[in-house]
């Protein structure tokens, strides 16, 4: 089973909102997901909120993969020391 990293989206019409999940890659964008990492919310004045950095590392650590738009939302985020995203 290939695992990524990536956005799935959630929320209303003109309102997005995207959670950030670690999935199989063969499912579809809204799939169930392995587990919920976070939340980003492009439109809010501080769009990633409760991100599980540490769950973050262990999916990677198991050989998942980023996809390049949550690497770059993860890049701008303030992270804690020690967390890091490759």
């Amino acid at each position: 089973m290939a695992v990524r990293i990536r956005l799935a989206r959630v929320g209303r019409r003109h309102t997005p909102q995207y959670r950030i999940v670690a999935i199989d890659s063969r499912e579809a964008r809204s799939g169930k997901p392995l587990e919920v990492l976070g939340t980003y919310s492009p439109l809010a004045e501080s769009p990633l909120e409760a991100v599980k950095w540490d769950r973050i590392e262990y999916w990677i650590s198991r050989g998942a993969q980023v996809s390049d738009k949550v690497r770059a939302i993860l890049k701008k985020a303030k992270k804690p020391e020690g967390a890091g995203v490759q």
